[in-house]
């Protein structure tokens, strides 16, 4: 279908991707935290879908010109994604914390939100490891 448009094929990959995990989140909130509303469940759906989508395009990135460095897909997907979720951290810090002290609960060292940043980095390669592998490169890497 995006023979042509590999810019294209790779964006409608991450944002599959993006979308399944969306699609787990909007499923398993109500389940672990039951008192999150249906405006929360949308905002991850959606955020995951444009995670998918902004990871896919900051993977063509894969030469610095100021650290004059090349870098491989799977650290570009990993700090974006980490970087992308420790700002959407940082916005929703009171939500999360409260969301968390219901599950895994109160004192639990899995009830610390900087571990949302963490599962970014993890998406992130997820969402670069199915880009990566699915799609031809657009960008010359010979820069």
């Amino acid at each position: 279908m995006f023979e042509g448009y590999p810019l294209l094929k790779r964006v409608a990959m991450g944002k599959l991707v993006g979308a399944c995990f969306g699609i787990a989140g909007f499923f398993l909130m109500p389940v672990l935290w039951p008192d999150t509303g249906m405006m929360m469940r949308v905002a991850v759906l959606l955020w995951y879908i444009t995670f998918g989508a902004v990871i896919s395009l900051f993977a063509l990135l894969t030469y610095n010109p100021v650290l004059k460095l090349k870098m491989p897909w799977w650290f570009i997907c990993s700090f974006t994604g980490a970087w992308l979720d420790l700002v959407l951290m940082l916005f929703i810090y009171g939500d999360l914390t409260a969301m968390l002290q219901v599950w895994p609960g109160d004192g639990s060292v899995w009830a610390c939100p900087w571990w949302f940043v963490l599962e970014g980095a993890l998406v992130g390669l997820a969402v670069g490891f199915f880009t990566h592998n699915t799609s031809h490169h657009v960008v010359d890497e010979t820069i």
